[in-house]
């Protein structure tokens, strides 16, 4: 029977391994140098290799040549322990057995010297999933463990295990594999198995992936399937529900002259293919990443990606400031997507309001089309009057300005609660929410527009509206910024491993409301 693929290469020594340099390096020092601890902690998401590097330890650990950070591979020690039947390693995982009497089973068997090997190894998978009273039956033997027996516990979610355990650990956290690395290590096994391939397909399980070269592998052997034993492009965006980019590039393109008529009708087009929204939306974020990545360090984009001329290409033609708002209207679009009366309407809105959110000064005047020209200025120096809600400018723009005016008192609160709609060199448009709409009494206009006229010229005209607002105003900015400074200082908290322990312990709570950010 045909071995899968995420099975049949694994790797079996630590020069095959991908994306852990960094701990392969660590390890094989203290093997070559002898310096080895009784309890190891591997972290880090799926796929990654802990398991992978754990085995490898063992066979390391027991190599009848020796303790190596080579394992030969060839004895009966790493036959074995490859083959599953190493009578010294034992495997637990932590997930089925987390009751004490598992652990107290284990930890009298680990009394008993090794039957065949060096050493007796312990590797207890998803370790964060055992019960308090195993961890405290576990911690007497991580205090004073034999000479001959080695832990090698792993997770995927470390602030679950408790501090006296964690400190007992020698902790190495494996990182999540770049797309590139899996790509090249795909491509390997691709040559290997013989089977064609392209390399946009290559990519696309790269990406979906998410950093897990395990994942890529189960991935790759689905797509060979699902392309009758080759992998194409179409064939593997059919597989894994993804978007193809053309319809991305030609919204992209679209948001870059606003025109809302193409956005709409490639939604549309979406809508007809019957396509994933919430995959468009997360692709959409990622393709937004990619192009915020290509102004500022362009060598990350390779020349032999499948992307490169679109990405190169929709660089040049948006401001790094807008990238970083559509990046986060997309990713908080997706996220709301499950609140919206369905996919199609959310993708549509998330559309809308990067459309609505757009700086108008960001659209370059070779891409400008004609609907994109803005309003007149009103004749006034200073006006007051209801409208539509218009684009926005740039936040980073008139919170800057403003700290420049010198305002103080009713006039700088009425500058803080504004938004800049509109900005040429002789007039600024100005807008306020209805709910502030107190603040505009003449002598507070009068002294926000003279001190605007002090510092961008004696002409300027300033129109000031009142009505929907994008919230993005500095005062808005602050106030978000504030909550989630104290929504992060909230999460931190409790996740303390000791905070968690005396709420377990002594059936407390929390008082949010006294937490401090620092």
């Amino acid at each position: 029977m045909t071995q899968v693929l995420a099975r049949k290469w694994r790797p079996r020594s630590f020069t095959e391994l991908v994306g852990q340099e960094h701990v392969v390096r660590a390890l094989s020092n203290a093997l070559e140098q002898q310096r080895l601890h009784h309890a190891y902690l591997f972290t880090g998401t799926r796929g990654v290799g802990k398991t992978t590097l754990a085995r490898i330890l063992a066979k390391a650990l027991n190599c009848e040549t020796g303790v190596t950070a080579a394992p030969c591979g060839k004895c009966t020690a790493c036959s074995e322990i490859d083959a599953g039947r190493f009578v010294d390693l034992i495997e637990l995982d932590a997930a089925s057995n987390t009751q004490v009497d598992n652990m107290r089973e284990l930890l009298e068997n680990a009394l008993y010297a090794p039957t065949s090997g060096r050493y007796k190894v312990y590797i207890i998978d998803e370790v964060h999933m055992l019960s308090r009273s195993a961890f405290n039956a576990m911690l007497k033997t991580l205090e004073e463990p034999p000479g001959h027996v080695k832990f090698i516990l792993a997770t995927t979610d470390p602030q679950k295990i408790p501090v006296t355990v964690l400190s007992r650990c020698l902790q190495f956290g494996l990182k999540q594999i770049p797309p590139q690395q899996i790509r090249d290590r795909l491509t390997e096994v691709l040559a290997a198995e013989n089977v064609p391939a392209d390399a946009g397909s290559v990519a696309l399980i790269a990406r979906a992936a998410e950093g897990s070269l395990r994942d890529a592998l189960s991935l790759l052997d689905q797509a060979i399937a699902h392309g009758g034993g080759k992998l194409d492009e179409v064939s593997t965006r059919a597989m894994l529900g993804a978007v193809d980019r053309t319809y991305l590039y030609t919204i992209l393109r679209a948001l870059a002259v606003q025109d809302g008529p193409a956005l709409v009708t490639a939604a549309t087009q979406m809508a007809e293919r019957s396509l994933s929204f919430e995959s468009a939306l997360q692709e959409l974020a990622s393709l937004l990443h990619r192009l915020a990545l290509a102004q500022v360090v362009p060598q990350t984009i390779a020349d032999d990606d499948p992307d490169v001329a679109a990405i190169r290409e929709l660089a040049q033609v948006f401001a790094a400031e807008d990238l970083q708002l559509y990046y986060q209207i997309a990713a908080q679009g997706r996220a709301e997507i499950g609140l919206a009366p369905d996919e199609h309407a959310g993708f549509m809105m998330t559309l809308l309001r990067m459309l609505a959110f757009a700086p108008a000064s960001a659209v370059p005047a070779a891409m400008t089309a004609p609907s994109a020209a803005p309003p007149r200025a009103a004749a006034s120096t200073a006006t007051y009057a209801a409208a539509p809600a218009p684009a926005v400018v740039a936040p980073s723009a008139w919170t800057e300005l403003v700290g420049r005016l010198g305002l103080s008192a009713m006039a700088n609160q009425l500058a803080l609660r504004c938004e800049m709609t509109q900005r040429t060199e002789e007039m600024i448009e100005l807008r306020i929410s209805a709910a502030d709409e107190r603040l505009f009494d003449k002598p507070h206009r009068d002294k926000l527009s003279a001190a605007l006229r002090k510092v961008l010229g004696a002409k300027l005209k300033v129109v000031f509206t009142a009505g929907e607002v994008a919230g993005v105003s500095p005062k808005a900015i602050t106030d978000r910024k504030a909550e989630q400074r104290q929504a992060a200082a909230v999460a931190e908290i409790r996740e303390d491993p000791f905070v968690r322990e005396l709420i377990e312990d002594f059936d407390g709570s929390l008082e949010e409301n006294s937490i401090k950010p620092k």
